[in-house]
């Protein structure tokens, strides 16, 4: 459906998709018709639509949009990220020790929860956006692809937050991707990089 409307509607703005490729272009849609597909398979309510439009290689607008939650966020470059109505913001905690944290592998659990004040496995979409809304302080997350973390990236920002991949670089496809309020991601990059397992 959204590549119809998007090819009837934007003429000349292409569409990356989870499924059926790439269209290319300047302009480009980035969709992941539903991010979470093992919960929507086993009637978990944590799944989502997630759409990004690209511009020249940068991601200006994000929307995730979580209906059986009853929640969508939505955030554009410039001008803010928002759920529901609400401006959102990230957390302002400052310390680890004071911190609460979702991990997506065990490892990362493992490595964070010493340290925190509360860690959590909650994975997909959701936890990232429970940072922009500032409920979570930071959210490392498994190796994604685009399409997974291109929505997430604009958003988190726009609360105030960064998304970075482990390296503290920009995220790429296959690797992990990690969102927090700023004020902590250095000291989790530092943390997730002594950590791993040495090649």
């Amino acid at each position: 459906m959204l590549r119809e409307r998007i090819g009837r509607e934007r003429p000349g703005e292409g569409v990356l998709g989870e499924e059926e490729g790439d269209d290319g272009g300047s302009a480009r849609w980035i969709v992941d018709p539903i991010d979470g597909t093992r919960n929507f398979s086993r009637g978990i309510p944590v799944w989502a639509t997630l759409l990004a439009l690209e511009r020249d290689g940068r991601v200006v607008l994000g929307v995730v949009s979580a209906p059986a939650l009853g929640h969508r966020w939505w955030a554009m470059r410039g001008a803010g990220a928002w759920a529901d109505g609400e401006r959102l913001t990230v957390s302002r905690v400052e310390r680890l020790a004071d911190a609460a944290i979702a991990a997506t592998y065990a490892r990362d659990y493992a490595a964070v929860e010493p340290v925190a004040w509360h860690a959590r496995g909650l994975g997909d979409f959701w936890q990232h956006m429970l940072v922009a809304e500032g409920a979570l302080d930071a959210a490392v997350d498994a190796e994604l692809s685009l399409w997974d973390y291109a929505p997430l990236g604009v958003i988190v920002e726009e609360a105030g937050g960064r998304l970075s991949a482990l390296d503290g670089g920009a995220p790429q496809p296959g690797t992990q991707v990690l969102s927090s309020n700023g004020l902590l991601h250095d000291d989790l990059l530092a943390l997730l990089s002594a950590d791993e397992p040495s090649a």
